[in-house]
């Protein structure tokens, strides 16, 4: 999906949503997810041999809530075994740091799975946000605001990112502007959810990062793909987002092919306005793969390793 696929640049703005809706939660943890869509499907599917299915290929590991078929496809073999070896150690957390407050995850999770959660989180709720539609409206601009002039500043970015993410945060803040956010039927719906779905994952949150070191990669993403699926199905069903369907509308053309490198132009519509981005692949050993996605998967793997127990 977007220039990250649907991570950074989608999950930016739903982590935006989140923090509106989630005050307590953004503040001690990151982003995560609420409602029961089922155990992860994990398919065999096979590496792309065409460039344009390097996008495909994730896209349907997406819709079939499949993280770690995701991860498995994403990049090389060889590089998908170093990353399994740096979720060990705490080298890597790839590709959870696709997305915003990934660090905090574990974090979120603690809060959603804390005894009385769900009412701790409406009381805030109530306290800050309930019948407040002005204020929650001009956070929803102050967010968009500052996210789009960090990725304007954001060395990191090429100018192909720049744009497509612009365009998301575009799309995004007007869905924000429009989702009733300030409901209360709804917040409750929504927190119900979400701490039935953390409290369902077998992630404990109070253990840190640690907890994805114990399990592994492939445990971790198989217990986060329902939870991270919940939160997509209670972002449509209660605020009228729905990602799933601007993954099924997701155009593939190939721009231009080089030997091993290839351009994709990506078109979808997000939040009721269309999305028209490129994207780099790389065929690495006869498949190919989103070339930015390969290449943050390896940096991953520079860090030191992390400290037992943290979050």
């Amino acid at each position: 999906m977007t220039q990250r696929f649907v991570g950074r640049r989608l999950h930016f703005a739903l982590a935006a949503a989140l923090c509106l809706t989630l005050p307590t939660a953004c503040e001690r943890g990151g982003v995560t997810t609420g409602q029961t869509i089922g155990v992860a499907r994990v398919a065999r599917v096979e590496a792309a041999t065409r460039p344009i299915d390097a996008a495909y290929v994730l896209r349907d590991r997406l819709l079939a809530h499949d993280g770690a078929g995701f991860a498995r496809l994403a990049v090389p073999a060889d590089l998908h075994a170093r990353l399994a070896t740096g979720w060990k150690d705490g080298r890597s957390r790839w590709p959870l740091d696709e997305l915003p407050l990934d660090a905090k995850l574990p974090g979120m999770l603690a809060t959603l799975q804390a005894p009385g959660a769900d009412k701790a989180l409406m009381a805030t709720f109530r306290r800050q946000f309930a019948g407040a539609d002005r204020d929650i409206d001009q956070a929803i601009r102050t967010l968009a605001l500052f996210g789009g002039e960090y990725v304007q500043n954001d060395g990191d970015y090429t100018p192909e990112e720049r744009e497509h993410i612009g365009q998301a945060i575009v799309a995004l803040q007007a869905w924000g502007l429009r989702a009733p956010f300030a409901d209360k039927a709804r917040a409750q719906r929504f927190f119900t959810a979400l701490t039935a779905a953390a409290r369902r994952s077998g992630i404990e949150g109070k253990a840190g990062t640690a907890a994805f070191g114990k399990l592994g990669m492939r445990a971790s993403l198989t217990r986060l793909s329902p939870f991270l699926a919940t939160l997509l199905a209670q972002l449509r069903q209660q605020y009228g987002l729905d990602v799933d369907a601007s993954l099924r509308a997701l155009k593939v053309t190939l721009l231009q092919q080089t030997g091993d490198t290839a351009r994709l132009r990506l078109q979808y519509p997000l939040a009721g306005r269309d999305i028209d981005a490129v994207v780099p692949a790389v065929r690495i050993d006869g498949h190919w793969y989103l070339a930015d996605f390969v290449q943050r998967a390896d940096a991953s793997l520079a860090a030191k390793p992390a400290v037992a127990g943290g979050s």
